[in-house]
């Protein structure tokens, strides 16, 4: 019998690694405003940030980080000194849970026990079960350095699980600024890879 289980055993661990290695895709509802000049490209960038990010300096850069990979896919380059920046750049995220019951499903079937025995007895059960839903946002904000003028806003926003973590965000981003610099239906659902 050993023997017989052994290449199961391996072949299932096989499979549940091979399951770790894939890709999923996350769906956003993103929305864009633009004003970009035409036959601008986008060029150098520098983050902005405001004052109650500045507060959170390690937080902050995180979501920085986050999205780097988005603003390099749609053409930017980080600026070597921020004093000569073409554009500044402000960006945001934000998560927030809430309590979700399988009962808020209309096609979930509502089963259960219910007796009464009697005068005045009754007993019943059902089962009842929540889970947490985070409803992720982020947002940016793109600015001419010089002018201060806001050419280019883009948010994207998703449901899920799971709390946001860096791989989230980077996807957001990446969805969020897809289509740079144009626009499209507000909302539309831009489908990415969270790697």
């Amino acid at each position: 019998m050993r023997t017989t289980l052994t290449p199961f055993l391996f072949a299932l661990a096989l499979a549940l690694l091979g399951g770790c290695a894939t890709t999923r895709q996350l769906d956003n509802d993103v929305s864009t405003y633009s004003q970009w000049p035409a036959g601008r490209k986008p060029t150098s960038y520098a983050f902005e940030r405001l004052p109650s990010q500045q507060a959170r300096p390690a937080q902050q850069q995180q979501l920085e980080d986050s999205a780097r990979l988005g603003l390099e896919a749609a053409g930017f380059t980080p600026a070597a000194d921020e004093r000569e920046a073409d554009v500044s750049i402000q960006v945001g995220a934000r998560v927030s849970a809430s309590e979700r019951s399988m009962y808020d499903d209309p096609f979930w079937w509502r089963g259960g026990f219910s007796s009464r025995w009697g005068r005045g007895y009754s007993t019943s059960w059902g089962i009842h079960y929540t889970s947490p839903t985070y409803a992720r946002e982020v947002a940016v904000l793109i600015r001419d350095r010089k002018s201060g003028q806001a050419l280019f806003e883009a948010r994207a926003s998703n449901s899920g699980g799971s709390t946001s973590n860096a791989a989230i965000l980077a996807a957001m981003f990446e969805a969020a600024l897809k289509d740079f610099p144009h626009t499209g239906v507000n909302p539309r659902r831009v489908t990415v890879e969270v790697r």
